[in-house]
């Protein structure tokens, strides 16, 4: 009786302390479908010294991996050896598909309704200055200068902040979602991607596409990149190069529980 009594308690203890598996899964990592933040902004914890060190250890390992596999790529081509390609390739493409956090977050998303409504010289400067900038990260996926781009980063997020009302607020947000996307940092560009049509409903960029693709095959949330292609089909039709593709994931996702590309 006392074994039992024991055996009990220590299975009471440890569901307390490990806790009752949950189907969350990668769910975890999305955030609610109201992804509005508060007007009220947290506080953003500032990073130590060790673990910007660490990060930057990360950073430099994973771009040193993917060197690597290219120049891997590169051997198994030229020898001939077309075994040891196909693993090399097939390393290298699903490097691609792994989340890549960045762990120290930049500045929390402002609100959704900022108005992008007033022409402001100063903005316009520090727009220009930003767009430099990010130019001079480069052009090619595997040689931009990430130093740079988070350059670029900052300074778009420093004209949002300073000048809320200016007409290129949605200009710096659609750019800063496309830098995010290249960092994969999906979900912060899924928000900026929709603030920058959110704050001009008529901005020239082609936003509600590129929210509805991440939406779609990065965070599997299907039923809302269904309504923002449709959306995007109608509001953002100058951008015939995504209407195609637009179109037949609303069909795909239309007819079917399992869409495939």
């Amino acid at each position: 009786m006392t074994r039992i009594v024991v055996t009990a308690t220590m299975i009471a203890l440890l569901t307390v302390v490990v806790g009752c598996p949950t189907n969350q899964g990668r769910s975890q990592l999305l955030p609610p479908r109201d992804i509005n933040p508060p007007t009220r902004l947290p506080i953003e914890q500032v990073a130590s010294a060790d673990e910007v060190d660490l990060v930057e250890q990360l950073s430099s390992q994973r771009q040193a991996y993917r060197a690597s596999l290219e120049k891997l790529v590169q051997y198994y081509d030229v020898s001939g050896n077309g075994q040891k390609l196909t693993w090399a390739q097939t390393e290298l493409r699903a490097l691609d598909r792994i989340p890549q956090y960045r762990y120290i977050a930049g500045p929390q998303v402002l609100p959704a309704d900022l108005k992008a409504t007033e022409r402001l010289q100063a903005c316009d400067d520090l727009y220009a200055k930003a767009m430099q900038t990010e130019r001079k990260a480069g052009v090619l996926p595997l040689l931009k200068d990430e130093a740079l781009l988070r350059a670029a980063l900052s300074q778009y997020d420093e004209l949002i902040r300073k000048y809320p009302t200016c007409d290129k607020i949605d200009d710096a947000a659609y750019r800063m979602g496309e830098i995010h996307e290249y960092f994969k940092d999906y979900i912060i560009a899924l928000q900026y991607y929709q603030r920058a049509y959110q704050w001009d409903p008529a901005t020239p960029y082609p936003a509600r596409f590129k929210a509805a693709a991440i939406l779609d095959w990065r965070l599997h949330r299907r039923a809302e990149a269904l309504q923002l292609y449709q959306e995007a089909i109608v509001k953002e039709a100058q951008h015939t190069e995504y209407k195609a593709t637009a179109e037949r994931r609303i069909q795909d996702l239309s007819n079917s529980d399992k869409p495939t590309r």
